[in-house]
C-alpha cells in the first residue's frame, strides 16, 4: 500500500489525471449544452468514435495533424446535425436516434474503416497501418517557465494544447450560457420552449445550435483520442467515455465548473486503475475500477438529490 502511495503521489500520476480528464470534459460540456436546451444526447459515445476514425484517417492519408483535426471536428458536427434532422425534423425520439448513433460508432466505423483502408483482415487499424506517426500527433506544448517549477512542472506542463483547450471551454461555454444572449435562448428554450417562441426565439434554431455545439465538442473528444491520447484509431477506442460524461454532468448538476469537477473524478479513477496494473494488480480486477466509482457516484448523487427534494415537503409539513 506504502509502495502504491508513493506511486500516486508523483507529477506523472497527476499529469496522467489531467490528460484523461480531457476527453471526458468534451464530452461533459457537449451534454450539460444539450441538457441546457432541454434534450438529452446519449450518442456522444457514437460522435467520439466517428470523429476519431476520420480524424486519424486524415492525418494519416494527408500528412497534416492539422487537416485531421479539422475534419474530426467537422464530422463531429455533421453527424449531430444528422442526429437533429431526425429527432427534429421527422420526429424520431432522440434517445433511439443516440442509440443508433453509438451502435454505428462501434460497428460501423470498423466497417469503414476496413473499406478505406483495403484492411480485409479484421483486425484493429492502429494495429494494422500504424495509422499516424508521433508526427501525425497533435502536438503537445511546454509552458514557458511553469515547466521549470518542480513537481507542478510536470503535472501543468507537457500536455497536447487540446488538453489545456478543455479546461478553457469550460470557462468559456459557462460565460457562453450566462453572459450572452445565444445562452439565454438555450436556457429559456431548456426550460419553457412555448414561452421562448412567444417572444421570437425560434426553438428549432436553437435545438440545432445546441445539438452542433455537442457535435463539436464530441469531435474535440474524438480527435483527442485518436491523434494525441493514442497514435491511431482502434475499434471501441472511445471506451465508454461518453457515457460517463452523461454521468459527470449530472454529477455536476448540469453547470460547468460542477461537470469540471466530475470529469477530474473519473480521470482520476481511470489513473488510479492504469496504476493499480501497473503495480501488479490483476488487469481483470484493475479495469472495472473508473466503472466502478462511476456508479458508486451516481448512487452518492442520487441519496444526496432526494434527500435534498424531501426537505421542502418536510417544511411544508411542519
Amino acid at each position: 500500500m506504502a509502495n502504491l502511495l508513493s506511486n500516486m503521489l508523483t507529477p506523472e500520476f497527476f499529469f496522467s489525471i489531467l490528460r484523461i480528464s480531457a476527453p471526458i470534459l468534451y464530452a461533459t460540456l457537449a451534454a450539460i449544452v444539450v441538457e441546457k436546451a432541454g434534450f438529452a444526447n446519449i450518442g456522444l459515445e457514437g460522435l467520439m468514435m466517428f470523429s476519431a476514425l476520420f480524424g486519424s484517417l486524415f492525418s494519416y492519408y494527408t500528412k497534416s495533424w492539422f487537416i485531421g483535426f479539422l475534419v474530426a471536428l467537422v464530422v463531429g458536427v455533421l453527424m449531430s446535425l444528422l442526429m437533429g434532422f431526425f429527432a427534429f425534423q421527422l420526429e424520431t425520439d432522440i434517445i433511439l436516434v443516440g442509440i443508433a448513433i453509438n451502435m454505428m460508432g462501434s460497428g460501423g466505423t470498423l466497417f469503414l474503416c476496413k473499406v478505406i483502408t483495403d484492411n480485409t483482415e479484421g483486425k484493429a487499424m492502429a494495429s494494422t497501418t500504424g495509422l499516424i506517426t508521433s508526427s501525425l500527433c497533435i502536438p503537445n506544448i511546454s509552458i514557458p517557465v511553469i515547466k521549470d517549477i518542480p513537481f507542478i512542472g510536470g503535472v501543468l506542463s507537457g500536455h497536447s494544447f487540446l488538453t489545456y483547450l478543455a479546461f478553457l471551454f469550460c470557462f468559456l461555454t459557462s460565460v457562453m450560457l450566462y453572459r450572452t444572449s445565444l445562452g439565454l435562448n438555450i436556457r429559456a428554450v431548456g426550460e419553457n420552449p412555448n414561452a421562448a417562441a412567444s417572444v421570437g426565439v425560434s426553438v428549432l434554431k436553437i435545438k440545432y445550435i445546441a445539438i452542433a455545439f455537442s457535435g463539436l465538442m464530441s469531435g474535440f473528444g474524438g480527435a483527442f483520442m485518436s491523434m494525441s491520447y493514442a497514435q491511431g484509431w482502434s475499434q471501441d477506442m472511445v471506451a465508454g467515455r461518453g457515457f460517463i460524461a452523461l454521468a459527470a454532468q449530472a454529477m455536476g448538476g448540469g453547470e460547468c465548473f460542477g461537470g469540471m469537477l466530475s470529469s477530474l473524478l473519473f480521470g482520476f479513477a481511470q489513473a488510479m486503475g492504469i496504476k493499480f496494473s501497473s503495480v501488479g494488480l490483476d488487469s481483470n480486477l484493475a479495469s472495472p475500477i473508473p466503472y466502478a466509482i462511476t456508479i458508486i457516484s451516481l448512487a452518492v448523487f442520487g441519496v444526496i438529490r432526494q434527500r435534498q427534494a424531501k426537505k421542502p415537503r418536510t417544511a411544508e409539513g411542519t
